[in-house]
């Protein structure tokens, strides 16, 4: 193969590969964030709902952020040293392992989404008096 044709490859590889690398910082961030508003929503659980069950299911959702904030890390990682160091295509293998990482943060999109109406029908028992 010509240079120019390797390189032109080179150049499509890295290219999907910072295009996952953006995709999943936005994924990060927003964990990130989710996690910010599990602080707020264990506060309103200590100071005004009193709920066991959704203290329990705060720390489980933090729990679960929390390794999922690890594993996309560690993949973050992964791909910044393929695309620096990497010679492998990006191909249908590559390209179905972020799909796989894209529907677990799918699901723990869903999950809190989910967590959010509850906590907001628990909250609108309350009025203002």
């Amino acid at each position: 193969m010509s240079s120019v044709l390797l390189h032109k490859i080179d150049n499509q590889r890295r290219l999907c590969i910072q295009k996952d690398l953006k995709e999943l910082n936005l994924w990060m961030y927003t964990l990130e964030e989710f996690n910010n508003e599990l602080d707020s929503c264990h506060i309103l659980e200590k100071q005004l709902i009193h709920n066991a069950s959704v203290s329990n299911l705060i720390k489980a959702l933090r729990r679960k952020n929390v390794l999922s904030m690890a594993l996309f890390c560690k993949y973050n990682q992964e791909l910044k040293d393929e695309w620096e160091y990497g010679k492998t295509d990006y191909d249908v293998a590559r390209a179905k392992v972020h799909e796989k990482k894209r529907e677990q943060y799918m699901l723990l999109i869903e999950e809190y989404s989910a967590f959010k109406k509850h906590i907001y029908k628990l909250l609108m028992r309350y009025q203002r008096k």
